[in-house]
């Protein structure tokens, strides 16, 4: 069974007719024979819409009772069990009544297209999730009722209801969506003519922006590279120079001729990293296009002219913008420009606008020399190579008496061409070709000592050394550069995948990011400057190394990330090539320095909810369980204080004994409290001395009665590394607890055993238990499990006791009972000296 289709007749606002639409299509379903029918549609009481239900099968609702109330809601069940072809379901974005199956309708919606039935449902548009804030801004209301925009987005045909304002409020008028009097209200509030016109215009463009989604996806599925002219798109091509904001002003003057143009700025960048851009210069372009309503884009392409043209048609662009060429006169000499040949090639559906400039003509600067890259040693070996050793090389062929001859002579110098290539690059390899090829004609070729060649052959022979010479040269600086460029991108690569697992597992810290970055660069010092706004002063949020910079003017190479953050190094200027992966690190540092901001607020906002709700509980407990106890006490000593009756000697005894209960359960209340204090605030420093478990066990056992516990401590156990004072409150907090929880009758068990280098306590009671997902939070302060009555306690006795074992460097854990209960483990250190114990096993066990 296929997935079920999904139609949405979307609406700028109420009563522009979708339901009615809605309507109408199933009618026309139902004539064609399609069997359609009614999962949910509200009227609202509107009279032709209730008159278009007439002919159509109603599924029946499903009645809710919530909060003494009755509602309806669609009965997926039913829908499901009536498995009609299609289902009619409005109001997509309505939240459900609890005690439904889902919590909104757009998920009942999801199960019935997994099931196979198509849906026909409405939403308006300030119903949409990513509108909110601006229906919000636009109306002053809120939308509580949303619908995520790819639940609309997913659907398979979206039509618009469309309704000019003026229309819409005459229907208001004439009572055709409100009661009569709910108009006036609605026409002087929401259904404004501005507001009406500002949501309609955003329906438009919703659906508009829907349309060019279909649009793009039908031109790849078909393979289409021409542009069509259905929305003018301007892509403004920019270089990084200066003359880049007067190209995109002047792109955004011509978009605004059009209602609906779009402005796309785009910066193409060499593979190879090479680029005069400053980053600066482009961070402000990217900021003025975004300021303008346009999207900057960030490609990457060996052949501008060739790229640039493959991103305009990739965006179905009309119109491209270039600058004037900065080359000067000379320089065409080189090549056309990237105008001209943009201009040559982009076809009859693209137009290309050439916008002067300030910048035209003034020369753009030298390229970046590749020999940078090697190394001022490589290049100096190289030079000295090829110009001194050849040379060196005639010297030693001279002076030996029987020459190799002129073949073996040409390979020597060609050896010293291909030394030269590898060191120094090109350069230094055409100076050895070319002196080589002197000295082999001034020295070896007869006549020597000469430039003249009597024989043709050598003449050959010199023409073809000069030109392998060339070529090999060429060749192997062409190899060089590409391993170059190999291992570079190789070491990029392994620093972009360290920051990219750096971000998966968040495990960089703020420090060791800026110590990488120091290390990768071989900087001085890195920091990591920010500010508050763009005439703020700058403040470091984090620097390592001597004498960091304090603004990104005074660094040796600054990083822009965003607006008002950037990386400052200090050191050495960095080559453009370099600037990629920084880019990288800066985004990445920007990130580390956000996640540790928002560790600390989560931190500190789950300390201050800890810390409310302890107070919470705290009130509560003040409020109910201290004055409880209270209460009986005052009533107790009223009653004894009453001159107008006359106690028995019984009854006195039974008064003051409740006072005396009540001054008992006051001062264990308070006394968890004061512990759970000391505890919150780690304070409790315990005195640590070596005792006898059968001396402070017994003490713990005072306030529970006589025949509700066994006991059973060894006086063979060894001595325990504890504080008294601490062991007997924890001691007597789980008994009482456990004391509590027990059947009336059955005594709870206390039994202590020595294993190894531990004591254990365990405390057994035959009560209720506790599931095991329960077990950690019968631990948490304020918390009492199932039904326990309200005077039963605060909830503390657990968490003081496991506070007071941890303190001592013992542990406090819940098991269940075997034959029901629960049974609580203390485990305890045995004191330094005591030797450890040797479980005593069955006999059969041993054998």
């Amino acid at each position: 069974m296929g997935r079920g289709t999904l139609r949405i007749y979307l609406g700028a606002a109420p009563g522009v007719g979708k339901t009615y639409a809605m309507l109408s299509e199933a009618h026309r379903r139902v004539e064609r024979g399609t069997d359609c029918v009614v999962a949910f549609v509200e009227h609202h009481g509107r009279p032709r819409t209730e008159v278009m239900l007439h002919g159509l099968e109603e599924v029946p609702r499903r009645t809710i009772e919530y909060r003494g109330a009755r509602f309806t809601e669609m009965d997926v069940d039913a829908v499901l069990a009536r498995d009609p072809a299609v289902a009619l379901v409005d109001e997509l974005p309505h939240t459900n009544v609890p005690g439904s199956r889902h919590a909104k309708r757009w998920q009942d919606v999801e199960v019935l297209l997994q099931a196979g039935i198509d849906v026909i449902s409405t939403v308006n548009i300030q119903h949409l999730e990513s509108l909110g804030d601006v229906v919000e801004s636009i109306t002053g209301v809120r939308q509580r009722e949303t619908v995520p925009d790819e639940v609309v987005r997913r659907a398979d045909q979206i039509e618009l209801v469309d309704m000019s304002p003026q229309a819409l409020r005459r229907r208001m008028a004439h009572g055709n969506i409100y009661q009569s009097d709910k108009i006036d209200a609605s026409l002087s509030n929401y259904f404004r003519p501005g507001n009406l016109t500002a949501l309609r215009e955003l329906a438009l463009l919703w659906v508009a922006d829907r349309v060019d989604e279909y649009l793009q996806q039908y031109r790849g599925e078909h393979n289409i590279r021409s542009t069509w002219q259905a929305r003018e798109r301007i892509v403004v091509g920019l270089t990084g120079g200066p003359e880049g904001r007067t190209l995109i002003r002047r792109a955004s003057r011509m978009a605004a001729k059009g209602s609906g143009s779009e402005i796309l700025a785009v910066y193409v960048a060499r593979s190879d990293g090479l680029t005069a851009a400053s980053p600066k210069e482009l961070a402000v372009q990217r900021t003025l296009v975004e300021d303008l309503g346009g999207s900057f884009h960030h490609v990457i392409g060996d052949d501008i002219p060739s790229s640039l043209l493959e991103f305009a048609r990739g965006v179905n662009a009309t119109q491209i913008v270039l600058g004037s060429s900065r080359r000067k006169t000379w320089q065409y000499i080189l090549g056309p420009g990237v105008g001209q040949t943009v201009a040559r090639e982009s076809g009859p559906d693209l137009d290309v606008h050439i916008v002067t400039h300030e910048e035209a003509a003034k020369g753009r600067g030298l390229p970046v020399a590749r020999g940078a890259r090697l190394g001022g040693t490589r290049i100096l070996a190289g030079w000295l190579v090829g110009v001194i050793g050849p040379v060196l090389m005639t010297f030693l062929l001279n002076s030996i008496s029987n020459a190799p001859g002129l073949a073996n002579d040409v390979l020597l110098y060609l050896f010293l061409t291909v030394v030269a290539a590898l060191l120094g690059g090109l350069l230094p390899a055409l100076a050895a070709a070319a002196a080589g090829s002197l000295l082999l004609n001034y020295f070896f070729t007869p006549p020597t000592r000469t430039l003249t060649i009597d024989d043709p052959k050598n003449i050959v022979a010199i023409i073809i050394f000069f030109a392998v010479g060339v070529s090999v040269a060429s060749v192997v600086d062409l190899a060089a550069r590409r391993t170059h460029q190999a291992a570079r991108l190789r070491a990029e690569s392994e620093i972009l995948s360290f920051l990219a697992g750096s971000v998966l597992r968040g495990e960089t810290t703020l420090d060791a990011l800026l110590e990488r970055v120091r290390e990768t660069f071989a900087m001085e010092s890195v920091a990591l400057l920010e500010r508050a706004g763009d005439v703020e002063p700058w403040t470091c949020a984090g620097s390592l190394g001597p004498n960091p910079a304090e603004r990104p003017e005074d660094a040796d190479v600054d990083m822009p990330v965003g607006d008002h953050m950037a990386l400052a190094l200090s050191g050495r200027p960095l080559p453009a090539e370099d600037r990629r992966v920084l880019a990288a690190f800066a985004a990445q540092a920007a990130v580390v320095l956000d996640r540790q901001r928002l560790v600390g607020e989560a931190e500190e906002a789950r300390r201050l909810a800890e810390g409310n709700r302890i107070r919470t509980a705290l009130l509560a407990a003040v409020s109910h369980d201290l004055r409880t106890p209270l209460a009986s006490i005052k009533a107790a000593v009223t009653s004894l204080r009453s001159d107008d009756v006359s106690w028995s000697d019984d009854d006195e005894a039974e008064l003051l004994a409740g006072i005396e209960e009540g001054a008992d359960r006051l001062d264990h209340l308070v006394g968890n409290l004061l512990d759970m204090s000391r505890l919150q605030t780690g304070t409790v420093t315990p005195l640590i001395r070596v005792t006898d478990l059968d001396e402070v066990i017994p003490m713990a056992l005072v306030g529970v009665p006589d025949d509700s516990v066994q006991l059973d401590i060894p006086e063979t156990l060894p001595m325990v590394a504890v504080d008294r004072g601490l062991l007997e409150r924890a001691a007597a907090n789980i008994v009482e607890n456990a004391v509590k929880y027990s059947p009336p009758g059955v005594p709870v068990a206390v039994a202590a055993s020595a294993l190894g280098d531990r004591v254990e306590v365990r405390v057994t009671d035959r009560g209720p238990g506790v599931p095991d997902d329960s077990k950690s939070r019968i631990f948490e302060p304020f918390q009492r499990y199932g039904d326990a009555p309200r005077g039963a306690g605060v909830g503390l006795g657990l968490a003081v006791a496991r506070g007071f074992v941890e303190a001592m460097g013992g542990t406090l854990a819940a098991e269940d009972t075997p034959g029901g209960g629960m049974t609580m483990v203390l485990t305890l250190k045995v004191a330094p000296g005591q030797a450890p114990v040797r479980p005593d096993f069955p006999a059969q066990v041993l054998s």
